[in-house]
Formats: structure tokens, sequence, C-alpha cells
């Protein structure tokens, strides 16, 4: 893929204007406490797994509508206090996959609570997952979820998975091995989308990692670019052309650059400058919307794959600072 976008010196600058509703904090509001109703229930149940350094949970909890979610959580052996958590949001069609695909955080001695994504996995060979998604809209949708509910932001696929993130954070910092001061939310591409609008919608999380996000300026992004999953939502305008004005006026409850713009704590995030599937200017527009400290790494050769083990290293390097005691 070669470079489409905008030039590296304008996407550093480059801060679009926002389309964001008059009840955008009330509605969140609104639907947080909602979901606030139901006891969050959460379970973990060990799993038996023989690694030598690492205790494994399969976890359950009640996220939005008190619908179960599912997801794992996975500790270094023989802590002797309260751990950092690493809150881990899945890219787009993935499941939770299994415990070992989530070692590298244990590793590093944090907790990691890893969250499956309502309605995915389904069709992951390499990440299969176990939780749908028994709440839809009234009208047909494209296949995938992007437009599953499209036409109302009460019914929208995305409110019920932010919800579940949310209260995945309080799953994880109700638990005695969480350091529940020192919780960090990360995620790629869906994943990335899904921990910046968590990092809004629960402030009081330490801080965010936020690679190649997904599901940020959605007008800009289904212009640019002919890559699913933005794409679903073409192919839905498409065969709804009275449609835009009400698929627009939802996804802009939606849209990470609104919750960018509300973001706090301290974020780092990862741009890949060849990525067609969520563009850079995309990306550039909710970094440079993001209100807390924050640094992003650029990769000017790479696609969605973005800075893969070179970021994750990054990664590292960055919550030793930002974790460290006192």
């Amino acid at each position: 893929m070669a470079l489409f976008d905008l030039p590296i010196e304008r996407l550093r600058s480059y801060r679009p204007e926002r389309d964001e509703p008059a009840d955008f904090d009330a509605f969140w509001s609104r639907t947080l406490a909602e979901a606030g109703e139901f006891d969050l229930a959460a379970t973990f149940t060990p799993y038996d797994l023989p690694l030598a350094a690492v205790d494994v949970y399969d976890v359950s909890f009640a996220g939005w509508g008190g619908h179960r979610v599912n997801g794992w959580f996975l500790t270094p052996r023989g802590a002797d206090r309260p751990l950092p958590c690493v809150m881990h949001y899945i890219g787009y069609s993935g499941g939770r996959g299994f415990p070992h695909d989530h070692l590298l955080w244990p590793a590093a001695g944090y907790a990691v609570f890893v969250m499956e994504t309502r309605g995915h996995g389904g069709a992951s060979p390499q990440h299969p997952g176990v939780t749908g998604d028994p709440h839809g809209g009234d009208h047909a949708q494209a296949p995938g979820m992007m437009t599953r509910g499209i036409l109302d932001p009460e019914t929208y696929y995305y409110r019920r998975v932010f919800t579940d993130a949310v209260r995945a954070v309080d799953a994880a910092a109700a638990h005695p091995a969480v350091d529940a001061a020192r919780i960090v939310v990360s995620g790629g591409s869906q994943g990335g989308g899904i921990a910046q609008a968590t990092a809004a919608l629960r402030p009081s999380v330490k801080g965010a990692l936020i690679d190649v996000p997904f599901l940020t300026d959605f007008r800009r992004a289904v212009e640019i670019t002919d890559r699913d999953p933005y794409q679903e939502i073409v192919r839905f305008l498409a065969s709804r052309r009275d449609g835009a004005e009400r698929v627009f006026a939802t996804l802009a409850y939606f849209d990470g650059l609104n919750f960018a713009a509300r973001g706090r704590v301290p974020a780092l995030y990862s741009v890949a400058l060849m990525d067609d599937v969520c563009p850079p200017s995309t990306v550039f527009g909710a970094y440079n919307h993001w209100q807390g400290p924050k640094e992003i790494t650029v990769w000017p050769w790479n696609g969605h794959e973005g800075g893969a083990g070179f970021q994750r290293e990054k990664q590292l390097r960055h919550l030793r600072e930002l974790l460290a005691d006192g």
C-alpha cells in the first residue's frame, strides 16, 4: 500500500471539526447509569493450564443490559500485593482466543484482563470467541457488526460494546489482585477505539495505549478508504439511499474524535502511514484532540499491522515509567 493520505507535516497539525451531539455527555451518563443497575456479578474461575509462572482465570461479568461478557484474567504467580492491570480490548472479528495468547503483560509483572467483544470471534479460527450479542436493531444489517442497530444511537451495537468495556474496568478494579489506581486500557484497531472511548468514559484509569484506532472520524474514513470494516457502512448506505443523515447522526455518539476530546489521562498512540484500514488522518485527528499528556509513534512504512512487536516494546518501557510505585 502506497502513501495515500495527508503528508506527515499536515497530519501532525490535522485537527478536524467534530460533529458532537448536544446531549453526548448526557447520553453516555444515562447509558452507564442504566448499566449500573445490574450487579456486575463478576466471576473468576481458575482455568487449568500448565503454566508455571502465571495464574489463569476464565472471566464472566454482566455488561450492558446485564448480558454476560466473557474474557480472560491472568496474573503473575506469587504476587504479594495488588498489581497494576492492563485491560486488553480486541480487534474487529476476533474473540478472546486462548490464555497463552496474552502472556506479555504477566511476564512484565502486571495483571491483564482480556475482554471479549460481544458477537465477535465466531468466524476467527485463530482467536475464537464465546460471547454473543442478544440485543440488536429492528432492521436488516450489512454483513459484519458495523451497521447493527445503526439507525438509532439507543440500539447501535457499539453502545453495548463501550458499556461492556467500562464495566470490565469496574470488574478488574474490584478484584483483590488488582491495584485499582493503576489500571491501563489498551488495544489495537477496534480494540484501540474501545480503549480510547473507555479512557474518556472511565477517567479514573491510569493511562491508555491506543494503537491504530478504529471507530474514529467516521465520515472521513468512509470517504477515503475502500477497506472493511468501514465499507460495511458504505454498503449499507448504498442500499439505504435515504439513510445517511440518520446513520451519521447515530455515529456521532460513538466517534473517537468526541471521546478523544474528553481524554485526560496519559495516552500512547501509534499510527501507520500506509494503513488503509484505519487511515492515518483519522488517527491523528483523534490524537490531536486528546486533552491529556500524549505521545504518538509513527510507523512510516507499515499498514494496519502498525508497529507490532516494536510497538509492544515501546509500550513496555512506557508502562514501566507510568506504573512505577510512588
